[in-house]
């Protein structure tokens, strides 16, 4: 693929608001997860909740206003963020630039709460806006209207690997001249579906989640917004500018929520982000893992990469820090790649203090200073949609 540019990364997690927050809290080992105190949800489990969520957002946008689109515009509002997009309208024109985001479950929770609210004759409350709050494209609407752009936009759900997709639809569209740069990234946010819905299925951990840990026992769902401008190279960028240097996607199609146990799939995604990128697994020097702490879902991906990869390269998911950002967790995945890349320093695992004894990935338990010259992000998702990144510096 053509090489693209990325922008500075705006990402709100449990870990805070913005990349300094972000890094200060890899670099302490500090996880986000806490007791899940989210509604009135009946659970015993830890939670990535993001605080301040309460507020509605700006009159102007009152049609939008939801929890998933609260948290889209905390990312959205970042001044470093703003002014890249501002500086790319000047260049390109607003109807250049094109939106592709990510989410899974958008504004449900809009929608959970109207029908709580359901009148005696059974209607929803009238002030139920579903287009622009729980309808899919919801998400990229608003994006595309508080940025003020008029290129093309939609809203890839594919799961959990939603957010990794749009970097590889983004590029797509930018090398077939429909639009000079994007906005890419997405947002997901806590709701009683998800919450209730993982609970149900049993692969939710009563305590903070353990990926590759010997005693790992499901998941911590956490909420996350992020976006990024994807452009071609120009003389705005300079040497410490990232690039997307390749993409890989697969759908191995094996079970409609568990991945294949060789993990057949993720390697297919992994080895043709390599292809797409013109670069041997050998010139890793570090993979954010999907790593969600589920019993077959590790194993599958520790399979995966040591067949790709080996026993070497350093490995680590970052799900003890943010929880499972589900639609969110790829942009959260590549901004977490992009942190490494700029400050040379690889996140360890907060809450997993034993490496599973079958496992022969690389798999870091404590953060470590390195540096590296590419990155790889793994995002997999329900039903076999699965999605590799590489990125790298530009010198």
């Amino acid at each position: 693929m053509t090489r693209l540019a990325l922008g500075d990364f705006a990402l709100v997690t449990s870990l805070g608001t913005g990349g300094p927050a972000t890094l200060a809290a890899l670099r302490a080992g500090r996880s986000g997860l806490a007791p899940c105190t989210f509604d009135t949800l009946p659970l015993a489990a830890h939670a990535g909740e993001v605080p301040g969520l309460d507020q509605p957002l700006p009159p102007a946008f009152a049609a939008f206003d939801c929890r998933n689109n609260r948290l889209a515009a905390q990312a959205l509002a970042l001044e470093d963020f703003r002014a890249t997009v501002d500086a790319a309208k000047t260049r390109y024109g607003a109807a250049r630039i094109g939106v592709f985001v990510g989410t899974s479950t958008s504004g449900i929770l809009q929608s959970e709460t109207a029908y709580r609210r359901r009148g005696a004759d059974g209607r929803l409350p009238a002030d139920l806006d579903y287009a622009h709050t729980h309808n899919t494209y919801a998400l990229g609407h608003f994006v595309r209207d508080m940025l003020g752009l008029r290129g093309p936009a939609f809203v890839v759900s594919t799961a959990c690997a939603a957010t990794s997709k749009v970097f590889a639809s983004a590029a797509r569209m930018i090398e077939a001249g429909i639009c000079d740069a994007a906005i890419i990234g997405g947002a997901d946010t806590l709701c009683a579906t998800t919450l209730l819905g993982f609970h149900a299925l049993g692969v939710m951990a009563e305590g903070p989640c353990r990926p590759f840990d010997t005693a790992r026992n499901g998941i911590s769902i956490g909420e996350a917004a992020g976006f990024v401008l994807l452009e071609k190279p120009g003389p705005q960028h300079g040497p410490d500018t990232l690039l997307l240097l390749g993409t890989g996607e697969s759908s191995d199609a094996y079970h409609m929520s568990s991945p294949h146990p060789e993990g057949a799939g993720a390697r297919l995604a992994m080895a043709r982000a390599l292809v797409d990128s013109g670069l041997a697994a050998a010139d890793i020097g570090y993979v954010n893992l999907h790593g969600t702490a589920t019993l077959v879902g590790d194993a599958a991906e520790d399979k995966a990469i040591s067949s790709l990869f080996g026993t070497a390269t350093p490995c680590s998911s970052s799900k003890g820090f943010t929880g499972h950002t589900l639609g969110a967790s790829g942009i959260v995945s590549a901004a977490i790649c992009a942190l490494a890349l700029r400050h040379d320093f690889l996140p360890g695992s907060p809450h997993t203090s034993t490496r599973d004894p079958a496992f022969t990935s690389n798999y870091l338990l404590a953060g470590q200073e390195g540096r590296i010259g590419y990155a790889m992000s793994n995002a997999f998702g329900f039903g076999g949609v699965n999605c590799s990144l590489v990125l790298g510096r530009a010198a």
